[in-house]
């Protein structure tokens, strides 16, 4: 048996990899949210380590070499963990944690981990406890040799702390049973739905920390929780609404995330079915991010997978308090004015007034523009409620 240190801390180092579908410059992007994710979880990110290679060692993810300066850094510092910014293989697992002989954990294992401490309601426990199985089945040869010897921490929560999981048949028993139990909590919220009537429905989609829940707060005067940090809304929140005189449901949905484990994807399925049957979805957006574009496609693509990416969408570009761009010295004639340079006013004339869609610009946290907000939603929520109920004209009467 492999003997394995016990996780001394939760300092933590990140390893990423530059390759060719990934510069150098995204893979500081992804590593930036590697980190805020570490601290989210209970860590703190104390180096990096990335190696430009053209695609992950098979066996070991970053070259030996490499693995051989993030080994001498882990033991002359006393770091604990060890986290991975991809998906790894269970032998990439097995073989770099005989390597470094400290706790490892791949971008998927420490998302899940943060969804398994969020987790408050009996469905999104459920959902979570089916992803982290999913997740470890493959992985039961590494995990069981270990997870005795490794004490707590982030990346241990949930299942695959108790020796009866050693045993796979259990595991997919444990499956079997979690999906016969989310298919009940399923049929119960479809009826929860269909009990709703046929009042309007709004969700509030967008990447995590958005500031989704900040923004139903204000507008339903309501206390979900809210916070700066990420995946701080598990369990889908759904309050009715009255903007003048008609009232619809807003729902407020788990934030996406880019490389969003699959398996997420798939035991969320009863939180994502709010968005599938919504009649209209408000996209929030963090305009203050460098990357808010990147997140406007990857929660595209998170739609456009659970076939939502059709529906009616107002554009949300929210924290217009929090924006600043870089200043250009107008006697520098050499320098080339980039999106950084970009204002406010400079991006509202961009592809964003090309949009299909309606785009509005808000601060949620200050109410700044949030009266406008407001008018648009009522405009796209009268459009169909129009056509839901057109008998009703007295609803919409100028106030």
């Amino acid at each position: 048996m492999i003997e394995t240190r016990e996780a001394i801390s939760e300092k933590t180092v990140l390893i990423g990899i530059i390759t060719q579908h990934q510069d150098e410059k995204q893979s500081e992007e992804y590593l930036d949210e590697l980190e805020f994710l570490t601290l989210t979880a209970g860590g703190v990110a104390v180096k990096r380590f990335v190696q430009k290679l053209d695609k992950p060692h098979p066996k070991t993810f970053i070259g030996t070499g490499k693995l051989e300066d993030v080994k001498a850094y882990i033991e002359s510092n006393e770091i604990g963990t060890a986290i991975f910014d991809d998906e790894l293989s269970p032998a990439q697992l097995r073989n770099i944690e005989r390597f470094l002989d400290c706790k490892i954990l791949d971008r998927t294992n420490l998302i899940l981990d943060i969804f398994a401490s969020r987790a408050q309601t009996s469905s999104a426990k459920a959902q979570v406890e089916l992803a982290q199985y999913q997740y470890l089945l493959p992985r039961l040869t590494r995990m069981w040799t270990h997870l005795d010897k490794q004490k707590g921490g982030i990346g241990m929560r949930g299942p695959g702390e108790t020796e009866i999981e050693t045993d796979r048949r259990i595991i997919r028993d444990k499956i079997s049973l979690l999906k016969k139990k989310l298919t009940t909590i399923d049929k119960q919220m479809s009826v929860q739905r269909k009990n709703r009537g046929k009042m309007v429905r709004v969700a509030l989609v967008g990447y995590t920390n958005v500031g989704k829940s900040t923004l139903m707060n204000v507008v339903s005067k309501s206390e979900v929780f809210a916070e700066n940090k990420l995946f701080a809304t598990l369990d889908t929140t759904v309050r009715k609404v009255v903007i003048k005189n008609i009232p619809f449901l807003m729902t407020d949905t788990v934030g996406f995330i880019r490389k969003l484990p699959t398996q997420l994807v798939e035991s969320f399925k009863s939180t994502l079915d709010e968005v599938r049957e919504a009649d209209l979805l408000l996209h929030v957006v963090d305009i203050s991010h460098p990357n808010f574009e990147d997140h406007i496609a990857s929660v595209n693509k998170i739609l456009d997978e659970i076939d939502s990416k059709d529906k009616p969408t107002v554009m949300v570009f929210n924290k217009i308090d929090a924006y600043t761009h870089e200043t250009i010295d107008e006697d520098d004639l050499i320098t080339e004015k980039t999106k950084e340079h970009s204002t406010l006013e400079d991006w509202k004339r961009t592809w964003m007034n090309d949009l299909e869609t309606e785009s509005i610009f808000i601060s949620a946290l200050n109410k700044d523009n949030l009266e406008n907000f407001k008018e648009k939603a009522y405009e796209e929520v009268k459009k169909i409620h129009i056509q839901r109920f057109p008998y009703n004209d007295f609803l919409y009467q100028e106030y």
